[in-house]
C-alpha cells in the first residue's frame, strides 16, 4: 500500500520534513525560496530515497509564484506515480515565516513576512488536503495585523489578532481547528507545545495549529505522543566533547546511568530510506564538527561562566562578590585594557582599580564588569543537567557546558534532534548585513523545526488515516 501524501511548504533544511518521514508519509512536494538550505535539503532526500522529478518534487521559489494547480501538476507528472495521481492530497505542512511574529527581537505589525500565511491558506484553498499542519512562533498569538485583506479579497478592518483571522478563514475554507478543549471557540495557548516533551533535548515552544475537513475524523490529541522522560544537554552531546578526559568521563556517568539511548539513536538514525525502510547508520560523526577558533581573552571569558549562567548572572555575582577570579586571566585583562573603553588611563591605575575593585563606585564597577564580559547579555553557557534553551541561529549566544568554546553545527543539530546522517551544506556561518542575505548552516539549523517534535505532530494525522 502507498504511503499517505504529504507536501511541505517553507520546508528550510527539512526539519518538519524528518519528523514527517519518521512518521511514515511520503513527501511529494516542498518549496523554500533559498538556495542554500535547498542544497541541504535535496542532499538529505536524496540520501533517503526522495529524487527530484521521479518521487517528489522540489523547488526553489517564493510561495506567492506557487499555484495549487502547478503543485499538483508538478506531483501527477512524476515518473513514481505513472499519471495515477488522483489529485488527493493527505496533509499539507508549512511554517511561514515567523520573525514577524516573533517576540525575540522587534516586531512589526506589518511586516511583510506577516503576510505569507495568507498565501499559505491560498494554497490550501487550491488543493483542499484532507488534513492541514501550520506551526509558528508563540508570539503568534497577541499578534495584530492592520487591515488584512484575505487571498479572496475579504478585509479585516482595524487590529485583528492573527488567530481570530486564522480561525475564520479554515472555517470558510471548510476546516475545523483541533481543539483541546470542549469549547466553541479555540484556545490557542492550549495550542503551544514544549519541545522537550517530546524527545528533542531542547525547550523550545512553538504554537502547533492542526486543521480537518470537517467531514472527516479529527486528529488525535498530540499530547498523546508526549515522552515519560526528558532529555538533557549531556545526554545528547557528550560524545561530542573534544576534551578525551571529560568526554570519557561524561559518556561513563551516562553509561552507569544507562542514558546512553539519545546518542546512540542519533548515530543509528530514526529516518528511514523510503523504499529499503533502513536507517542510515552513522557510527562515527564527521559531518558538520567544525569548531570556530577562539582568542585566549576569549576562552577566559567563556570560563567565567557557571553552568546555567548568562551574562546578566555573571555580572549581577561579580558586582556582589568582587572580581578576584578574574585577575589570573591576563589575556582577558590585557584585552580589557586596550579595548575596554574605560578611559584614558594607565595601566598602573588600570591594576590599581582592580585590586580596589569593591571600594569603586557602582557607576566605575559596572563599566569593567561591562568591559570583562561584553555587551551580549543574551549568552548563556547551558546547563547539562537539564535540556538547552531554544536553540536560535547565532552560534555565539551559547557556550558549552563541558569546555570553553562555543558549539559545532553538530552539536546544536542535535539539540534539535536530527540524525548524525543529516548533513548541512553551504557556508557555515556568516555575520554582518549578509545575515539578512544568506542561510549558512547554523541558521539551517536554529530555524528548523525539532524532528521529533514534527514526528508527534505528523502522528497524530497518520495514526487516524491508517485506522480510518
Amino acid at each position: 500500500m502507498k504511503k499517505p501524501l504529504a507536501i511541505d511548504l517553507f520546508c528550510g533544511a527539512g526539519g518538519m520534513s524528518e519528523g514527517i518521514l519518521q512518521a511514515g508519509f511520503h513527501i511529494v512536494f516542498s518549496n523554500d525560496k533559498s538556495p542554500e538550505v535547498a542544497l541541504t535539503y535535496q542532499n538529505r532526500h536524496e540520501q533517503l530515497g526522495l529524487f527530484n522529478g521521479y518521487n517528489t518534487f522540489f523547488i526553489t521559489e517564493d510561495i506567492s509564484n506557487l499555484t495549487g494547480k502547478f503543485i499538483l501538476d508538478s506531483i501527477s507528472n512524476l515518473e513514481y506515480f505513472k499519471n495515477q495521481f488522483d489529485g488527493k492530497i493527505d496533509v499539507i505542512f508549512g511554517g511561514p515565516p515567523c520573525q514577524g511574529f516573533s517576540r525575540a527581537g522587534k516586531r512589526d505589525k506589518n511586516d511583510p513576512r506577516n503576510l505569507l500565511f495568507k498565501e499559505y491558506l491560498r494554497v490550501v484553498s487550491e488543493i483542499k488536503p484532507n488534513y492541514v499542519v501550520m506551526e509558528n512562533v508563540v508570539g503568534l498569538l497577541d499578534t495584530k495585523l492592520n487591515t488584512f485583506i484575505s487571498y479572496d479579497l475579504e478585509e479585516y478592518q482595524g487590529d485583528t489578532l492573527v488567530t481570530d483571522i486564522l480561525e475564520n478563514e479554515f472555517n470558510k475554507l471548510g476546516y475545523s481547528i483541533k481543539k483541546y478543549n470542549s469549547e466553541d471557540k479555540v484556545n490557542f495557548k492550549k495550542l503551544i507545545l514544549n519541545a522537550s516533551e517530546f524527545g528533542v533535548p531542547q525547550k523550545r515552544e512553538r504554537v502547533i495549529i492542526v486543521a480537518y475537513k470537517k467531514k472527516l475524523k479529527e486528529p488525535n490529541d498530540i499530547n498523546k505522543y508526549k515522552k515519560k522522560y526528558k532529555v538533557n544537554v549531556k545526554e545528547a552531546i557528550a560524545d561530542l566533547i573534544t576534551d578525551p578526559n571529560i568526554r570519557e568521563k561524561e559518556l561513563l556517568s551516562l553509561k552507569k546511568e544507562k542514558k546512553l539511548s539519545f546518542i546512540e539513536e542519533s548515530k543509528r538514525g530514526r529516518t528511514r530510506i523510503i523504499e529499503t525502510d533502513i536507517t542510515i547508520d552513522s557510527n562515527e560523526v564527521f559531518n558538520n564538527v567544525e569548531l570556530s577558533f577562539h582568542s585566549e581573552y576569549i576562552i577566559q571569558r567563556f570560563g567565567l561562566y557557571k553552568n546555567g549562567e548568562t551574562t546578566k548572572d555573571v555580572k549581577i555575582r561579580l558586582l556582589k562578590d568582587g572580581i578576584n577570579e578574574v585577575y589570573p586571566l591576563k589575556s582577558l585583562l590585557e584585552y580589557v585594557f586596550k579595548y575596554g573603553k574605560l578611559g584614558h588611563i594607565s595601566l598602573e591605575e588600570f591594576q590599581k582599580e582592580l585590586e580596589n575593585f569593591k571600594k569603586l563606585e557602582e557607576d566605575r564597577k559596572e563599566e569593567i564588569v561591562n568591559a570583562i564580559l561584553s555587551k551580549k547579555n543574551i549568552r548563556v553557557r547551558l546547563d547539562k543537567e537539564i535540556p538547552s534553551r531554544t536553540i536560535v541561529t547565532l552560534p555565539d549566544d551559547y557556550i558549552s557546558p563541558f569546555e570553553n568554546r562555543t558549539f559545532s553545527v553538530r552539536e546544536m543539530a542535535r539539540l534539535q534532534s536530527f540524525d548524525d546522517s543529516f548533513i548541512f551544506l553551504g557556508k557555515r556561518t556568516t555575520g554582518g548585513s549578509r545575515r539578512k542575505l544568506e542561510v549558512p548552516q547554523y541558521t539551517q539549523v536554529g530555524n528548523a523545526v525539532p524532528p521529533l517534535l514534527a514526528k508527534a505532530i505528523a502522528l497524530s494525522i497518520m495514526d487516524v488515516i491508517e485506522n480510518n
